[in-house]
């Protein structure tokens, strides 16, 4: 059964517990949401830029950066009408930038360990403090932040931000730090390789060397910068991020970037308790416990009062960065404490390891872990033309256990734009993807700005290459800019086909946030019909979703040129499972509701007249 009712759940415990002594301390925690969750990823810096230049390798003042305060009511307003639940301002914490803000004693970053002008986001320089870019008043930068999480709040919408706790910035120092609180590699010992008490790795009497640059590259293209000279003191040199021990990284490296540790030695020992067996059944408040009197290596501390920090400033979760490349008993550690204080808290890991994910999930207390090496790759090649919808049923099958922790997305700043020449060309070509991440699972669905409008990420920015929006140069976003419409955030600018796109984007994902069905159970219609159904081909996918009185049969269109036109087939388990009767049904889309077929059962068998466009969907409902 795949049914997350919370209520359920909840009345399932209390009978346990009145009627005998059983614990339920082992007992997996079910979805408290009874409902699916939409996250919308909007890169902050770039969300009200309203500047068109996009000169490559353009500064702050060339080519203009967005601001929290362009987050207006009307904005917000608007995300939360697309059928939004939760909004991720990526690249909140202050990080590595090239501007000059030493007038509020912030000191400037070197271009030779910064990526792009306006810098990596996954470099954080600060963790108590926020960019200083996106701040209209640059002192107040922490009020105008925290004025749009309030903003944020009165829109009914949920705050995720970025923690990064595989490495920080190069030349990390928190100005901002409550005083009581150290600031990372402060009391290192710096003469040894590693300690488990130390923040980072170490060569002692090795200096950092910056990276041989090739191909002509140079940090701001054509411009030199005054801090510019290939040279960066660090002494001793530190381990890079991405676990290069070389204290001259390559420049593939994430050399502006240090590798933060966990307690675990070079040689792979843990300095620390490992969960006993059989902890991954425990719930989170057991897992506090288990830490409570254990002594723990201060990379944890710190993260761990980082994160409180901003649950303190209202902040309602987190999307951890390369979660995987941290050890598990961490998560367990953090996320414990972090639910105490928050039990509702959003904790989202990027893991790409699907042999990992049940530990994190289970162990680690990951509330949710994205689904890209099995369902995105997937749905990718289906959408290029060269991968099989057949394969798409056996991974939602294989992460059948783990489904609702699965978040499903077809874009995200790490991704080629479902426009771009290298992906699909066409952000049509999203829309049976679309549906089928946003319907085949209680997981959360994840869009990315832009994509709603269908943004190809063509521009040449500086470092960013094309395809991909740049999150590491000032840049524009053109069809982004079009929806804005001079602040005014009602779409005024785009084209035809650009608002149609986007009304299909509002149409799913607000079916999706209150449809109980979708909270409910999956079956696999798909490989039954490819069996039995005629003109059923591998361009075409479909499955049922059902809870309670709503029942929902989805088929989706990938074929880019051809119509699916057959006799979609319901199987005799089916059937019965569905209760129904030798008679006919009605069955409505529920996307624009200018479909309607009947559904005849007879002899025990369901069959249902389907003609679908080319790229269409539909979500119909039996009536």
């Amino acid at each position: 059964m795949r049914a997350f009712n919370f209520l359920m759940v909840v009345l399932a415990l209390v009978l346990i517990s009145c009627k005998s002594d059983t614990k339920i301390d082992t007992v997996i925690e079910k979805p408290h949401t009874k409902r699916k969750y939409v996250i919308y990823q909007v890169f902050t810096r770039l969300f009200g830029n309203t500047n068109t230049t996009n000169k490559p390798w353009g500064t702050i003042e060339e080519n203009g950066v967005g601001k929290f305060n362009d987050f207006t009511e009307k904005a917000l307003q608007e995300i939360k009408g697309l059928g939004v639940t939760h909004i991720w301002y990526t690249g909140v914490p202050h990080h590595a930038v090239i501007n000059d803000y030493t007038e509020f004693g912030i000191s400037n970053d070197d271009p030779d360990v910064v990526k792009g002008r306006a810098g990596s986001p996954y470099a954080v320089k600060d963790y108590y403090n926020v960019n200083p870019d996106l701040a209209v008043n640059v002192e107040n930068r922490l009020d105008e932040f925290e004025s749009l999480i309030k903003r944020t709040h009165q829109a009914g919408l949920k705050v995720i931000i970025d923690i990064v706790p595989n490495h920080v910035a190069r030349n990390y120092k928190s100005l901002s730090k409550p005083d009581d609180f150290e600031d990372f590699g402060e009391d290192d010992d710096t003469t040894v390789v590693y300690h488990k008490d130390n923040n980072f790795y170490y060569n002692p009497n090795e200096s950092f060397k910056v990276p041989e640059w090739k191909s002509g590259y140079s940090p701001l293209g054509d411009e030199k910068h005054p801090l510019e000279d290939h040279q960066f003191p660090e002494q001793p040199a530190k381990w890079t991020g991405n676990g290069s021990r070389l204290s001259q990284p390559d420049m593939n490296d994430w050399y502006e970037t240090v590798k933060l540790n966990y307690g675990i030695s070079p040689e792979g020992k843990k300095d620390f308790d490992e969960l006993p067996e059989g902890f991954e059944d425990k719930n989170y408040k057991i897992h506090f416990e288990f830490w409570k009197d254990k002594e723990v290596p201060n990379s944890w501390l710190k993260f761990r009062d980082i994160a409180l920090y901003w649950l303190d400033k209202g902040v309602d979760g987190f999307r951890y960065d390369m979660a995987e490349m941290v050890p598990v008993e961490f998560w367990s550690f953090m996320n414990s404490s972090i639910k105490i204080k928050n039990p509702y808290a959003f904790l989202l890991a990027e893991v790409y390891n699907p042999s990992l994910y049940r530990d994190y999930i289970k162990k680690g207390k990951m509330d949710y872990l994205y689904d890209k090496v099995q369902l995105y790759d997937t749905l990718k090649h289906v959408m290029q033309g060269h991968g099989k919808t057949d394969n798409i049923p056996p991974i939602l099958e294989d992460l059948a256990d783990i489904e609702h922790h699965m978040l499903h997305f077809l874009e995200n700043h790490d991704e080629q734009r479902i426009a771009s020449p290298d992906f699909a060309g066409n952000p049509e070509k999203a829309k049976p993807a679309m549906v089928v991440s946003a319907t085949s699972s209680t997981s959360p669905t994840m869009i990315y700005f832009g994509q709603e409008v269908g943004e190809d990420g063509s521009e040449n920015a500086g470092f960013g290459t094309s395809t991909r929006t740049s999150i590491f140069d000032y840049v524009g976003v053109p069809a982004h800019q079009r929806w804005i419409n001079n602040r005014q955030f009602d779409g005024g600018g785009l084209t035809q086909e650009e608002s149609k796109l986007r009304d299909f984007y509002k149409r799913l994902l607000n079916f999706t946030i209150t449809s109980e069905a979708l909270m409910g159970e999956y079956q696999d219609i798909h490989t039954y019909n490819r069996e039995n159904t005629k003109d059923y081909s591998d361009g075409l996918l479909s499955f049922v979703r059902w809870y309670d009185n709503q029942k929902l049969i989805v088929i989706s269109n990938f074929d880019a040129k051809k119509e699916g036109v057959f006799k979609l087939k319901l199987p005799e388990n089916l059937v019965e499972t569905w209760q129904l009767e030798e008679k006919i049904y009605r069955v409505e889309d529920m996307l624009y509701g200018t479909f309607q077929s009947e559904l005849k059962i007879a002899d025990g068998v369901g069959t249902l007249d389907i003609q679908l466009q080319p790229l269409e969907s539909f979500i119909l409902k039996l009536n």
